[in-house]
């Protein structure tokens, strides 16, 4: 028996070193990055503010050419003076086709031969969001024309150029891509980027381009902005049918705002260079990652509790919300 003991322990000794060895071979591969920097054109969308606009100046500041997706005049004017004159801004609506189609044919003349380096998918909206039986068809055409038929639109614009440089494809999905924490289309879009990251970077693996996702926890961004989310809350509380806020109750309102506040306080990080480091690290590694998982509650919160079981998951999720009014709980 003591001998049993013995040759376990020198057994789990023997794995905690291969697994050391193997996370300090990671890190040493990880630290590589591409060449020729400031000959890579990076097209980025959503640059007005939050990932999109670190990012870009982030990247311009590397020396890579950045291509600036904003929605915005003022985004563009804002971004142009904090950034080099390499760094080019655009107007871009991902949710339009036509301008999604001009952005590409621009890109295109810009690059020319040398075609491009990167796209980073990061355009997103996050409202309208609650329970689905508050919502219609119509609240959820918009965010996933934005947060999935743009990413898919726009990727497809300008895959051929993508291809020419053996370059890269960043999808910025989220950690509720993986689990749905709360109602409506936000999810289901982020699940449908998740989607179609995977199956384009089967598609592309024979073409030496690298499909990689991000999929951060919460951060303070426009997406989570507090106020708006409160106002959005209330303003489909308020359209609601009399019969639906009676099944509900004014107590579920009253505390899902209180929870708004006190639950974002709790998770939401401030620290955005979080993210955008491992944007760049998509970007400029020679050997990225797959997937990326920033922010302390994806990796030890949201992606742990979307591998275990529906029943488990389901308890803690319904437990950490308030009860409707009517409930068979």
């Amino acid at each position: 028996m003591f001998h049993l003991l013995l040759d376990l322990r020198k057994m789990f000794l023997y794995i905690l070193g291969l697994v050391a060895v193997w996370f300090v071979y990671r890190w040493y591969r990880e630290t590589k990055r591409v060449s020729n920097k400031e000959d890579k054109y990076v097209y980025i969308t959503g640059c007005d503010s939050g990932f999109g606009n670190l990012l870009a100046r982030h990247l311009d500041k590397l020396g890579f050419r950045v291509i600036a997706g904003c929605y915005t005049g003022k985004g563009e004017d804002e971004l142009k003076k904090v950034s080099s004159d390499k760094l080019t801004t655009i107007h871009l609506d991902v949710a339009d086709s036509e301008s999604v189609s001009k952005v590409a044919a621009f890109i295109k003349t810009l690059v020319g031969q040398k075609g491009l380096w990167a796209v980073v998918n990061n355009a997103g909206i996050s409202v309208p969001s609650g329970p689905n039986d508050w919502l219609t068809v119509e609240d959820f055409k918009p965010m996933i024309a934005v947060n999935l038929l743009g990413v898919i639109d726009v990727t497809l614009s300008v895959l051929p150029l993508i291809k020419k440089a053996k370059g890269r494809v960043i999808n910025i999905a989220s950690v509720c891509g993986r689990i749905s924490p709360f109602g409506g289309p936000y999810c289901v879009s982020k699940y449908g980027v998740e989607s179609f990251n995977d199956s384009l970077r089967i598609d592309m693996t024979p073409f030496g381009v690298k499909v990689l996702c991000i999929e951060p926890g919460f951060f303070k961004t426009n997406v989570t902005d507090t106020a708006m989310l409160k106002n959005n809350f209330m303003k489909l509380w308020e359209r609601l049918p009399q019969e639906v806020k009676d099944d509900y109750g004014h107590g579920f309102l009253d505390t899902t705002l209180e929870q708004l506040d006190e639950r974002y306080r709790q998770i939401v990080d401030g620290d955005l260079m979080k993210v955008v480091g491992c944007m760049e690290h998509a970007i400029s590694a020679l050997y990225p990652r797959t997937r990326y998982s920033p922010g302390w509650d994806a990796k030890f919160l949201w992606l742990p509790m979307s591998y275990m079981p529906s029943w488990l998951s389901d308890t803690y999720l319904i437990k950490s919300k308030p009860r409707p009014k009517i409930s068979a709980l």
